[in-house]
C-alpha cells in the first residue's frame, strides 16, 4: 500500500531546530565528557577557535577560560565583534567574517556555523561584545533570543565574553574532565607561541612550539635522539623515535587538532619515509623507518576543507587557491629538511640508523609467525568465533562513526547479555575464553602466535597502526571483582606494551557496570556506589527491593539496556603527563613484588558485603 505524501510532510525548520534535532552533523557524537571527543569539547573548541583566529590575526595576546559547575566563560582581548552585528553572528546561520580572505586568512571555521550550534545545544549562551568604547550584549536559552540589550559605555578593553552552560537535554549527566581541557589548552599554546591562556588560573604559554609539545608529552628518558625541530612559515615538524611499540602522530591544521589525521598527515609520513631514504642511500621498509615514532606536524592551509564540522580530519588536496598541492609541499619540506638535518647531525643520523636495523630484525623474525597466524585466524572464522560485529565502523565516512564501540567481555555468559541488548548499528562485541595472556616483557611475536591476541588485533583492525582502527570507543566489560580487575590488567598491558597509542589517543575505557539495583513498583535506581545506594533507599522508602550484582553474566540483557544506551558510564583510561609506559608496566606486571604490595594496601577499598 503506497504511503500518501502530501504538501503537509514538507517541513522547514528553524536553524536552531535543525541542530537540535541532528547534532551529530555539527558536533560529532553527544557524550557525558567521558570522551575527549565528546560534544561539550567541540562546544568549547568552537567558542576558543574564534578567539584564536583573533590572535592569528594579530588581535589580542590574551584568553581567560573558566569552568565551574558546568558553566563556560571565555573572554578574549582581540577586535571584538562589530556591535551592529552581533546577534546576527550569535543566531543567523553562514554568518560570520571569516568569509572574508581579507579579515581571516588560514582561519579555521569557515562555515559559520560553528558558534551557532554552541548557542542551540546551550540552555543558557550569551555573547558580549567589547568594542572602541562600547559594549552589547545578546542572551539565548536553546537558540530562543531572551535578551537584546542596547549598546552602552563601557571602559572594558575591546574583546568578546562568550558565557554557555550545555544543555542537559542533549548532553546527559555530562562532565568536564579537567585533564582534556587542559590538554586542548595545551595544544593551541604550542600551535600559537606568544598567547597566553588561562584556565581556572592556570597559564598555558609557549616559546618553542611544536618542541615543547613533544617534550611535554615525553617520558623521561623515552626519546633515544634529541627532538628533530624543523619550522617555515607555512609549516612546523617535531620528530623524534622512542622505546615502545607503535606510531604515535601530532596533527594539526591552522591550529585545529586534527586527531583523524588526514592529506597532511598522509604526505608528513610519506616524508619521513623519503627523508630517511634519500640520507642513507637504502630503501628502507616503510615499517622499519616509523617504527615507534613519536612525531608532529602543522600546517596553515587557506581555506580548508575538512571531512566533517568537528574538523578532526582534513580533506584539503591543496594548500592554497594557487593550486599547491598539499602532499607536494609537505614531502617536499620533511623530506628535504630530515635529509639536511642528519647530514649535520652525524650522533642522531647513528642512532636513528641502529634502531632501523633493529626494526628491521624484528619484522623479519616474526614474518614466518605472522604467515601462520593469519592461515589461523581464517581457519577458525574470526567473525563467528569471538566478534559479534556491527554495521557502522569508525574508518568510514558516517556520521555515527564517532560512536562506534566494542565491548571486550568475559566468558559467554556477559557478552551474551550485551549482544542483545546492545546497538547493532554502532556496538561490537568480542568475547575472551577467561583470563589472557600476560604479555608484560614479551616481543610483538606474541601478539601473532597467541590466538587470542591475533584475533583481537584483527578485530580492531590495528595491525598496522591506527589509521583504520574499525572502533572509536574500546570498552573493557569486566566484573568489578578480583578476578575482573586482573582481567582488566591483563588486557591494559596488552595494549600499553604493543599499541600504546591506542591509550595516548583515548580510545580505551572501562565500563562502570552497577553493583546494586534499587527498586519499588513505581522507581528503579542502578546504583554504582555504596552512596548512591544509601541515596537511592533513601528515594525509594524502606520497603526497597535490593539486589546486589555480582557479574555482568547475572544482568539480564533487558536491565543492560538501562546502562549501556545513552547512560553507559565509562570511565576513561588516561595516562598523566609525563608517566612512562614502561616503568607503569614494571610496576603493575614486573618482579617489584613489595612495591606493589604496599600500594594495594594503601589502596585497598573495604567493600561491604552484607546490606543492612
Amino acid at each position: 500500500m503506497a504511503i500518501d505524501y502530501s504538501e503537509d510532510h514538507i517541513k522547514t525548520l528553524e536553524w536552531q531546530e535543525h541542530i537540535r534535532i541532528r547534532p551529530g552533523m555539527y558536533i560529532g557524537k553527544k557524550g557525558d565528557g567521558s570522551s575527549q571527543d565528546d560534544g561539550i569539547y567541540i562546544l568549547l573548541k568552537e567558542v576558543i577557535d574564534n578567539s584564536i583566529d583573533e590572535f592569528a590575526m594579530g588581535a589580542g595576546k590574551k584568553i581567560e577560560i573558566t569552568i565551574e559547575d558546568g558553566n563556560v566563560s571565555i573572554r578574549d582581548y582581540g577586535r571584538g565583534i562589530p556591535l551592529g552585528k552581533v546577534l546576527d553572528v550569535a543566531s543567523k546561520m553562514n554568518t560570520g567574517a571569516k568569509y572574508d580572505s581579507k579579515a581571516f586568512k588560514k582561519s579555521v571555521g569557515l562555515n559559520g556555523v560553528g558558534i551557532k550550534a554552541v548557542n542551540a545545544l546551550s540552555e543558557y549562551f550569551s555573547v558580549t561584545s567589547f568594542r572602541e568604547g562600547k559594549v552589547k550584549q545578546v542572551v539565548f536559552s536553546k537558540g530562543i533570543l531572551t535578551e537584546d540589550t542596547k549598546e552602552t559605555e563601557t571602559k572594558e578593553p575591546n574583546g568578546v565574553l562568550v558565557q554557555f552552560r550545555p544543555d542537559e537535554e542533549t548532553f546527559t549527566n555530562y562532565r568536564y574532565i579537567t585533564e582534556y581541557v587542559e590538554t586542548m589548552l595545551r595544544n593551541y599554546s604550542y600551535l600559537n607561541s606568544g598567547l597566553s591562556i588561562y584556565f581556572n588560573d592556570h597559564r598555558f604559554y609557549s616559546s618553542n612550539g611544536l618542541l615543547d609539545l613533544l617534550n611535554e608529552n615525553l617520558a623521561e628518558g623515552e626519546a633515544i635522539y634529541p627532538i628533530i625541530h624543523l619550522k617555515d612559515e607555512d609549516i612546523e615538524i617535531a620528530i623524534t623515535h622512542g622505546k615502545s611499540y607503535g606510531e604515535e602522530y601530532f596533527s594539526f591544521v591552522n591550529g585545529q587538532n586534527t586527531v583523524q589525521g588526514g592529506t597532511h598527515l598522509q604526505a608528513f609520513r610519506e616524508g619521513i619515509v623519503k627523508g630517511v631514504r634519500d640520507h642513507y642511500g637504502k630503501n628502507f621498509d616503510t615499517s622499519d623507518i616509523r617504527a615507534s615514532i613519536i612525531a608532529a606536524i602543522s600546517i596553515k592551509v587557506e581555506e580548508p576543507v575538512f571531512e566533517s564540522q568537528t574538523k578532526t580530519k582534513l580533506g584539503s588536496k591543496n594548500m592554497s587557491p594557487d593550486g599547491v598541492s598539499v602532499n607536494k609541499f609537505v614531502v617536499d619540506f620533511v623530506s628535504t629538511g630530515i635529509d639536511n638535518f642528519l647530514h649535520k647531525n652525524l650522533e642522531t643520523a647513528e642512532i636513528l640508523h641502529k634502531k632501523i636495523l633493529q626494526s628491521e630484525k624484528e619484522r623479519k623474525a616474526i614474518s614466518g609467525i605472522k604467515k601462520l597466524a593469519k592461515e589461523r585466524a581464517k581457519q577458525v572464522s574470526l567473525h563467528n568465533k569471538k566478534l559479534r560485529d556491527c554495521r557502522v565502523h569508525y574508518n568510514q565516512n558516517h556520521e555515527l562513526s564517532n560512536e562506534t564501540s566494542i565491548f571486550i567481555t568475559e566468558g559467554d555468559s556477559a557478552s551474551g547479555s550485551i549482544t542483545k541488548s546492545r546497538d547493532v548499528q554502532t556496538q561490537a562485541v568480542f568475547s575472551l575464553k577467561g583470563k589472557p595472556l600476560n604479555s608484560y616483557g614479551s616481543t610483538k611475536e606474541i601478539v601473532y602466535k597467541n590466538e587470542e591476541f591475533n584475533l583481537l588485533q584483527a578485530a580492531l583492525n590495528i595491525e598496522n597502526g591506527l589509521d583504520d582502527l574499525r572502533y572509536n570507543n574500546i570498552i573493557i566489560a569486566t566484573d568489578a571483582d578480583v578476578d575482573g580487575m586482573h582481567i582488566r590488567l591483563l588486557l591494559l598491558t596488552f595494549f600499553l606494551q604493543f599499541f600504546p597509542e591506542l591509550v595516548k589517543s583515548g580510545h580505551v575505557y572501562i565500563l562502570q557496570t552497577p553493583l546494586f539495583r534499587v527498586r519499588n513498583k513505581k522507581e528503579t535506581f542502578y546504583c554504582y556506589t555504596e552512596e548512591e545506594r544509601v541515596n537511592a533507599i533513601e528515594k525509594v522508602g524502606k520497603n526497597a527491593e535490593i539486589t546486589r550484582f555480582k557479574g555482568l553474566g547475572e544482568i539480564s540483557p533487558d536491565e543492560f539496556k538501562h546502562f549501556i544506551d545513552k547512560n553507559m558510564r565509562l570511565e576513561p583510561v588516561r595516562m598523566g603527563k609525563n608517566e612512562s609506559i614502561s616503568s607503569m608496566l614494571e610496576f603493575f606486571m614486573g618482579k617489584n613484588t613489595s612495591e606493589r604490595q604496599d600500594f594495594i594496601i594503601d589502596n585497598l577499598e573495604v567493600e561491604l558485603e552484607t546490606i543492612e
